[in-house]
């Protein structure tokens, strides 16, 4: 553009010519670059893999199982999926609470039978907070009694823990995306014992005219807890405490400490891990 400018006086047709040539070679290396520009932007928009890749949220979820072999045998077989980002780790029931409170999962892996607070209490106590949490039972327990309670307290799923990894993949799967999943193994015997109405929802024996507050009483007393300790981890006064006690008693016909105990290993309400 100085060139022109400089030479605007001469009219010869070699100058004009010169002047015309650097014009010319601009608009034709711009004309390339254009083009280029836009390959590399287009192929780049138009990669849908890696565009899903950046948009999509990795699955959280928390393993709660007191036996630790087998919660780092969960944690070591969905660690390598991409797809899921595994949140934390609790060992009883009280620590569920406290990690699925703060960290709000997509779903939680949920043993049963655990210290000081169970797996049926852990469902109840939060699908009531946090309905849009997913929890998937792994359990040794394959009769349809726990399974019907599992699923009245809120469960998504029923998985039996000696189930393949395969299996257990699935039964992930499906929760997730908001199916219910009963194991293959014991979905047959669930079903039957429930259209036959050979068990209910609610047990009729002693045990089922007990409370799910007196349930876990009962439990942290047979795991030999005190009065106050067991005020201080269910949040409760000490005469709450009593008073759920004196209940038990009575429901069960029972009129001391020891009998109590040994009607919650009985019924499977204590794990033999103690406090």
């Amino acid at each position: 553009m100085g060139w022109m400018l400089y030479f605007s006086g001469w009219t010869g047709g070699p100058m004009a010519i010169c002047l015309l040539q650097p014009i010319v070679l601009r608009m034709r290396y711009q004309s390339n670059l254009v083009p280029e520009r836009s390959v590399r932007e287009s192929r780049v928009a138009r990669n849908p893999r890696r565009e899903a890749a950046a948009m999509e949220t990795k699955k959280k979820i928390l393993i709660v199982e007191d036996h630790r072999l087998f919660r780092e045998g969960l944690k070591a077989m969905l660690s390598p999926n991409p797809d899921y980002d595994i949140i934390g780790e609790a060992e009883d029931g009280l620590e569920a609470i406290r990690l699925i409170r703060k960290y709000k999962p997509d779903l939680v892996l949920l043993d049963l039978s655990m210290p000081r607070l169970n797996g049926f209490s852990v469902m109840r106590e939060i699908k009531g907070e946090l309905p849009d949490v997913k929890m998937l039972v792994l359990s040794i327990h394959e009769s349809d009694q726990y399974v019907l309670q599992a699923f009245e307290s809120k469960a998504d799923g029923y998985a039996i823990k000696d189930s393949s990894r395969d299996e257990l993949r699935i039964a992930i799967r499906c929760v997730l995306e908001g199916k219910r999943y009963i194991s293959p193994g014991i979905a047959g015997s669930v079903l039957e014992g429930y259209l036959n109405g050979h068990k209910t929802l609610k047990s009729k024996s002693a045990l089922g005219t007990v409370t799910q507050r007196e349930k876990e009483v009962l439990k942290l007393l047979a795991e030999g807890y005190q009065n106050k300790e067991i005020a201080d981890l269910l949040c409760i006064s000490i005469k709450t405490v009593e008073k759920h006690r004196s209940n038990l008693m009575t429901k069960l016909d029972l009129h001391n400490a020891a009998a109590l105990t040994a009607f919650a290993f009985e019924h499977d309400l204590v794990t033999t891990k103690a406090k």
